[in-house]
C-alpha cells in the first residue's frame, strides 16, 4: 500500500475526464470544439483589428474591449484547442507541469475578464452619470493604469491558488474529472487536507466575483436612473445598446462560474459536468463577440466599412 500511495503521490501525469468512449462520438466533439474556438478566434481578432485600426473607435469603451477580446482569445486558447485535438487523437494525459499551467492561466484569464468587465461598467457610468468630468475621470493614462492594475493582482491571484493546489498530495486517484484541468476537480482528488484550500477558493471567490458583481450591479442601477431620465428616446436607445451587451456577458460568466464551483462535488464526472465546464470555459469568450458586434452600431458600421474597403482592394486587384 505505501508503495501504491509513494507512485501516486509523486505521479507525474494526470488522466483527464473523456467526452465519450465512442470513436464517431469523440470524433464529432473533437470538430465541435475547433469550429467554436475558430468563430470565437475569429470574431474577438474581428473586434480587436476593428477598434485598433478605426480612429473614431480610439476611445476608453473600446480600447476596454479591445483588451477584453484580446484575454478572450487567450481564454479560448487555454482549454479548447488541446481538448479538441485530445479528442480526436484519443488522448487523456496531461504532465502534472502542463495541468499546473492550464490552472495558472485559466484562473488569470477568468479574474482578468471579470475584473475588466468591472472597469468597463465603471467607464459607461462615468460616460452616462458624469458625461463632463469623462474626458478627465477616464483619460488614457488612467485606462492603462487600469488595465495594468487588472493584470498585476490576476497574476499575484492565480499565483497564489495555482501554487496552494499543488503542494497537496494526489494519491486518492490521478482521473480528474473534467476536460480540463481546474481547482475543484484536482481537490477531489487529493488525499491531502483540503480544508483550507476550499475555504480559500470560496472566500476569494466570493470577494472577487461577488465583489465585482455588486459593483457591476451598483453602476447599472444608476446608469438605467439616469437614463430614463434622458427627454430624448434615441439618447435613451443609444445608451441602452452601448449597455445591455456588457450586462449579457457579465451574467453569462458569471451565473457559469458559480455553477461549476458552487455545485456539489460528483465522484465520477458526468455529461451534465462536462456541458457545464464548457459552458463556463469556452461559451463566454465565444459569444463575447457576438453579443458586442450584434448589440453594438459603432461595431457594425466599423465592419461594414472595413468589408467595402477589402472589397474595394479586391476589385482593384
Amino acid at each position: 500500500t505505501s508503495l501504491k500511495m509513494y507512485n501516486y503521490t509523486t505521479a507525474t501525469e494526470f488522466l483527464l475526464l473523456e467526452f465519450s468512449d465512442i470513436r464517431e462520438l469523440q470524433i464529432l466533439y473533437s470538430l465541435l470544439l475547433f469550429l467554436i474556438y475558430s468563430a470565437g478566434l475569429m470574431g474577438n481578432l474581428l473586434i480587436v483589428i476593428i477598434t485598433t485600426f478605426d480612429r473614431r473607435l480610439h476611445t476608453p469603451m473600446y480600447f476596454f474591449l479591445r483588451n477584453l477580446s484580446i484575454v478572450d482569445i487567450c481564454y479560448l486558447s487555454i482549454t479548447a484547442p488541446q481538448a479538441s485535438v485530445n479528442s480526436l487523437v484519443n488522448n487523456r494525459i496531461i504532465s502534472v507541469t502542463g495541468c499546473a499551467a492550464q490552472v495558472f492561466l485559466m484562473v488569470f484569464m477568468v479574474y482578468v475578464e471579470l475584473t475588466l468587465l468591472t472597469v468597463m461598467a465603471r467607464d459607461r457610468y462615468v460616460a452616462i452619470c458624469h458625461p463632463l468630468h469623462y474626458p478627465v475621470i477616464m483619460s488614457p493614462r488612467v485606462c492603462l493604469q487600469m488595465t495594468i492594475v487588472c493584470l498585476l493582482t490576476g497574476l499575484a491571484y492565480a499565483g497564489f491558488h495555482t501554487g496552494y493546489t499543488f503542494r497537496l498530495s494526489f494519491c486518492h486517484s490521478n482521473v480528474v474529472h473534467q476536460f480540463f484541468c481546474d481547482i475543484p476537480s484536482l481537490l477531489r482528488i487529493s488525499c491531502s487536507d483540503t480544508f483550507s484550500n476550499k475555504l480559500s477558493l470560496i472566500v476569494s471567490d466570493l470577494v472577487v466575483g461577488a465583489g465585482c458583481y455588486a459593483f457591476i450591479t451598483a453602476s447599472y442601477v444608476r446608469i438605467f436612473s439616469t437614463v430614463l431620465k434622458f427627454p430624448v428616446k434615441e439618447d435613451q436607445k443609444k445608451a441602452f445598446s452601448t449597455c445591455i451587451p456588457h450586462i449579457i456577458v457579465v451574467s453569462l460568466l458569471v451565473i457559469s462560474g458559480a455553477y461549476v464551483y458552487l455545485q456539489p462535488p460528483s465522484e465520477s464526472g458526468s455529461l451534465k459536468d462536462i456541458i457545464l465546464s464548457v459552458f463556463y470555459a469556452v461559451i463566454p469568450p465565444f459569444l463575447n463577440p457576438i453579443i458586442y458586434s450584434l448589440r453594438n452600431k459603432q461595431i457594425k458600421d466599423a465592419i461594414r466599412i472595413l468589408m467595402r474597403r477589402t472589397l474595394s482592394l479586391r476589385n482593384e486587384a
